[in-house]
């Protein structure tokens, strides 16, 4: 009996380890960052309240500009960033998606999000895109054209923050968007609000919008207009506060965006349905969902995804990542109550994983090929930005939101962080986090198959 156990608990453990993900080598081949204080004036026509942004991210409106300090929240320590709010102008602030496309001139098409975090304190943030150009030579990022967003044409089927104004600028109010591709000289944009797909003009103008369908179903968020409170969780909506569109990756040759929610949806009583991300598909040319959803699979301790792109007609990359922010070996000691100087909530999982959307398995899950670790990035040329490497070990990429990955030829990746300006450090206690771009050498992980 006591071998047939050892048999039975030996075969278990070979399979265990014959079904575990392969972790592929990651090698730093660039640096660049834009600098997190980074702000842009309105365009000449929008109202004169959007030129002093952050009005109203505290308790009360603060008209004052650079008056009130930034911190990275209570469960992270409460640290300073280093920058006040409210800003005159517009913040760049962190990117939150690549498109997979490029643009004419080689620029990467990116956005900026719904500014501070929540639709409540964004009123004032506008809404807009960028063409930008890391430059791994030199370090630096230029941006070279920033887009806002707008609904000249009425288009949005609800009351926007703007209605009663002539130029009609989005803001943080009325969207979040989270992620971007371009196709056939337009712009398209998922959304976490609603959840909503947005088709963009080039120059801004909102062209049309697409509710989000599900098994025949409306998916709805507490964000979403219409949704009432009070309002049960799982049963009134299904999709979590900040848990829309977080990846939204355009496949060659089919014109279908596959459309990722950001964290796992609830069902009735609050609970959600599992840890895994649903994943529907929109065909841009019928503009309409196909009907078909499937399921990426989070590992252990991973909360949500950031981004997610195509490298070939089936292969894709997705980030996943934890709550966490800042070097573990920074982390604040069991039991801490002074933790001005440490990371209580250090980053742990901060993955980019390759999936193949070919293969499937009668649950409806993607396949996970394997990924590479971004908390363990090898950097043996010394390509890190002074002040951005580690005092020792392998350079990391520790930052809370992280929402950009796409691919940049057979061997390498790049990847970038939202820096929630000015509500995320990672980098540096009481300094807020650059807005950073890296380029990783990942022959291996492209390679799989």
């Amino acid at each position: 009996m006591r071998l047939c156990s050892a048999i039975i608990l030996t075969a278990a453990a070979m399979t265990a380890s014959a079904q575990a993900e392969e972790v592929f080598p990651a090698k730093l081949a660039g640096h660049a960052y834009l600098p997190a204080l980074t702000l842009i004036a309105p365009p000449a026509d929008a109202p004169r309240d959007l030129w002093i942004s952050g009005k109203f991210t505290g308790k009360t409106r603060n008209e004052d500009p650079m008056t009130v300090m930034g911190t990275v929240g209570k469960d992270y320590g409460d640290h300073p960033t280093g920058i006040s709010l409210p800003f005159i102008g517009q913040p760049v602030q962190g990117m939150s998606g690549f498109a997979m496309n490029l643009a004419e001139d080689g620029s990467r098409f990116t956005l900026t999000d719904n500014g501070f975090g929540s639709k409540v304190n964004s009123p004032d943030a506008m809404l807009f895109f960028h063409r930008m150009a890391p430059d791994f030579t030199t370090g630096d990022v230029a941006r070279r054209e920033s887009i806002f967003l707008r609904d000249p044409d009425h288009k949005v089927p609800f009351r926007i923050a703007n209605e009663g104004t002539e130029s009609r600028y989005l803001t943080g109010a009325d969207f979040d968007p989270e992620s971007i591709q371009h196709l056939d000289g337009e712009i398209w944009i998922g959304d976490e609000f609603g959840p909503y797909v947005l088709r963009v003009a080039m120059d801004g103008r909102i062209l049309e919008v697409f509710p989000t369908m599900l098994d025949g179903q409306l998916l709805r968020g507490p964000d979403t207009p219409g949704v009432t409170v009070p309002s049960a969780p799982g049963k009134d909506f299904q999709v979590q506060r900040s848990g829309g569109y977080e990846g939204m990756a355009l496949q060659p040759k089919t014109g279908l965006l596959w459309a990722m929610l950001e964290k796992p949806l609830l069902v009735e009583g609050g609970g959600t349905e599992g840890d895994f991300l649903r994943v529907m598909t929109f065909d841009t040319q019928s503009k309409t969902w196909t009907g078909k959803s499937y399921k990426f699979k989070l590992s252990e301790g991973a909360k949500a995804i950031g981004d997610f792109n195509f490298i070939d007609d089936t292969r894709a990359l997705v980030i996943e990542r934890d709550n966490g922010e800042g070097d573990i070996t920074r982390a604040c000691a069991d039991g801490a109550t002074d933790k001005s100087s440490c990371y209580p909530v250090p980053a742990e999982v901060k993955n980019i994983v390759l999936v193949d959307t070919a293969s499937v398995d009668a649950d409806g899950y993607l396949r996970r090929i394997g990924h590479v670790n971004l908390l363990d990035i090898a950097d043996p040329e010394d390509k890190a930005l002074p002040g951005m490497r580690a005092a020792e070990g392998p350079f990391t990429f520790p930052f809370l939101t992280i929402e950009d990955v796409a691919r940049v030829d057979e061997t390498h990746i790049i990847v970038a962080n939202d820096n929630n300006l000015p509500f995320s450090g990672g980098r540096e206690i009481g300094t807020a986090a650059n807005n950073e771009f890296i380029l990783l050498s990942v022959p291996e992980l492209l390679s799989a198959k």
